[in-house]
């Protein structure tokens, strides 16, 4: 699959274009050719390899014997570039000891047929093509799209979708066919392409998985950028390819608060973005930020992801402070993360934030909740803004309530619920959500803001999450495997979600729980390495074996934004970069013992300016790079 946001192209491995299954060129979810079967000499090429080149393009090296040459050597080689913006860039090699003549044949069609209806398999019949230019087009009521072909094509066929050329090739020779498939003559840059959004850094080390790994994170992160229609200069991360190739509002969010090491401007772009959506008036959802409900796995009804949103809003206004957002963009953006704080207060008087209104009190909405309430009054206060007091005796009482209601004592230590109900019965199942307890958010001076569970809750929590039951080998379950209704495809009932290991890694190294974080390290990279380290949203979780590998997941997004973003975030959380910007600090904080040995980060951004830090075999941090204004914290 390469991607560049909005559009993408899908491959088999052989790299003809079928029509069939989700094969084809899209563009902002519809495809513009489904098929593109190469023929040369009459023959149809052997495919010999497909290689993904990046996050946007492919490689397909096919063989053909043409018979020209006496033997069973091929004494042709074709190579396919495919890129997702609809280029195709063919390459002919002779091998033969004469000049020959090859045949070469393109067998275009397409539907238009929208993503959903070729995934529920209701495209529909392809559609006539019509001579254009050098090329062919197809068109349907509201949505049109062109191929053509450098070189003109000798011959062109219409009614059989056949562009046809003669070649003649030298011993040794190579030519080259280009198509280009759009549905119109406008050239727009992807936002991937535009200078600046996400830093160019990089990381090496003793592993060199850890360089793979952050490269292919951010090309996914580039991959994935879109702009908003009506404010082109904004963008923001889609949830992923290719089912959700559009704004997810609370996963936007935490991507970008994620990819904050790269540079604020993701994050303030995101937060335009979702605060021009944010509900105004006086009523009980002012303040709020839509979004649609999502499944949350057995005997709980589905959550709202604009809950997810409107919390996480201001925390990444506050954390995007921190790594150095502009003043000017912070100020512009404070109205709306109050307007977000101010639905907060508005909760119920329970100590408990119920998802939806009259639904249970979720484990990881609690989690939320706190981290926005006292990263919200931290922000409050640093901005000269009433609420700050209300917002830190609001996550009080929640940390009273939270205990009382959700920590579950068992024989085993405890453990905390997965929800309270409406009723005020906990739901005594271990979920990889409890994941989100330990990320209690940044404030200053380096400092982790003080979470919902005490330090022997947090110790309990962190054997629990690194215990088999949860640990699969490969990541943290989303749900126990001892649990009822456990399912390893389950996406929030047992699969792996590479975002919530991340969160589990980073909270258990933070909160020096080496042993557990190390065992969750150790799979996530792992799965990383098995997956080319463009990691899907989710997988199989399946314990893991001697010689296995992880299991896709048939409906995961890949490249997803969440993912990929988690890859940035746990090799960031390896050199343990805590900065404070407005104060002029910045704190290294790694794990002890380095689990990945030696590792160096370079080209992040911290105030703004270009940042580079170590940590050594020994666990020992150094900043090699900082802004002159900068100095090492404690």
């Amino acid at each position: 699959m390469c991607v560049a946001a909005p559009a993408l192209a899908i491959s088999p491995e052989h790299g003809q274009l079928t029509g069939r299954g989700l094969d084809g060129f899209y563009r902002s979810g519809r495809r513009l050719l489904a098929r593109c079967l190469l023929r040369v000499a009459g023959r149809d090429p052997i495919a010999v390899q497909g290689r993904s080149l990046g996050s946007d393009r492919a490689s397909f090296t096919a063989t053909v014997r043409t018979g020209a040459e006496p033997g069973p050597d091929p004494d042709l080689t074709v190579e396919r570039i495919r890129h997702a913006d609809g280029t195709e860039r063919i390459t002919l090699r002779s091998h033969a000891a004469r000049r020959i003549r090859v045949p070469v044949e393109l067998s275009l069609g397409t539907d238009l047929a929208e993503l959903g209806a070729v995934a529920s398999g209701r495209a529909g019949p392809e559609l006539p093509a019509a001579v254009h230019a050098a090329g062919l087009r197809w068109s349907t009521q509201g949505a049109q799209s062109f191929t053509t072909a450098e070189p003109a094509p000798d011959d062109v066929l219409a009614a059989l979708g056949l562009l046809r050329w003669e070649l003649d090739l030298d011993p040794g020779e190579s030519r080259v066919i280009e198509l280009r498939t759009a549905r119109d003559r406008s050239l727009r840059i992807p936002a991937g392409q535009l200078a600046g959004i996400l830093a160019d850094a990089r990381a090496e080390g003793d592993d060199p998985r850890a360089e793979a790994l952050f490269g292919a994170s951010l090309a996914d992160l580039r991959a994935l950028l879109l702009r908003d229609p009506d404010h082109p200069a904004d963008t923001f991360l889609a949830a992923g390819a290719p089912w959700r190739c559009g704004l997810a509002p609370a996963e936007s969010l935490w991507a970008a608060r994620m990819a904050l090491p790269l540079g604020t401007g993701l994050a303030a772009a995101t937060l335009r973005v979702l605060a021009r959506t944010q509900t105004g008036g006086r009523g009980a959802d002012a303040g709020r930020i839509p979004g649609p409900l999502r499944a949350a796995g057995p005997g709980l009804p589905p959550g709202c992801t604009g809950t997810e949103a409107t919390l996480a809003f201001p925390v990444v206004l506050a954390e995007a402070r921190r790594w150095g957002l502009p003043e000017a963009e912070l100020d512009a953006l404070l109205p709306a993360a109050e307007r977000c704080l101010a639905w907060l207060r508005r909760a119920p008087d329970t100590g408990l934030l119920p998802d939806p209104t009259d639904g249970p009190a979720r484990v990881e909405t609690q989690a939320h909740a706190h981290r926005a309430a006292l990263l919200g009054a931290d922000l409050l206060a640093a901005c000269g803004r009433p609420g700050a007091g209300e917002l830190r005796s609001w996550a009080e009482r929640q940390r009273e309530r939270f205990r009382e209601s959700f920590w579950i004592e068992t024989r085993a230590g405890g453990l905390p619920a997965a929800a309270v109900l409406p009723d005020g019965r906990p739901v005594p199942r271990l979920t990889g959500a409890t994941a989100h307890l330990l990320d209690t958010g940044l404030l200053g001076g380096g400092a982790h803001a003080p979470g919902l569970l005490d330090r022997i809750a947090t110790e309990q929590l962190g054997r629990l999450l690194g215990a088999p039951a949860m640990d699969c080998g490969w990541g943290l379950r989303s749900l126990g495997v001892k649990e009822p209704g456990h399912n390893p495809f389950g996406h929030r009932s047992g699969a792996v979600r590479a975002h919530e290991t991340a969160v589990a890694f980073a909270g258990l190294a933070a909160a020096g729980y080496e042993q557990e974080a190390a065992g969750l390290l150790r799979g996530f990279v792992d799965a990383a390495e098995a997956f080319g380290y463009r990691l899907p949203e989710m997988y199989g979780s399946a314990q893991r074996t001697a010689g296995g590998a992880p299991l896709p997941h048939p409906a995961a997004c890949r490249p997803a934004a969440v993912a990929a973003a988690a890859g940035i975030h746990v090799l960031v959380a390896l050199v343990g970069v805590r900065p404070d910007a407005p104060a002029g600090t910045v704190a290294l904080a790694p794990p002890a013992g380095a689990p990945l040995g030696a590792l160096r980060l370079s080209g992040l951004r911290v105030a703004g300016e270009p940042f580079a830090a170590r940590v050594s075999r020994l666990g020992l941090g150094m900043v090699e790079e900082a802004a002159d204004a900068l100095q090492l914290g404690v």
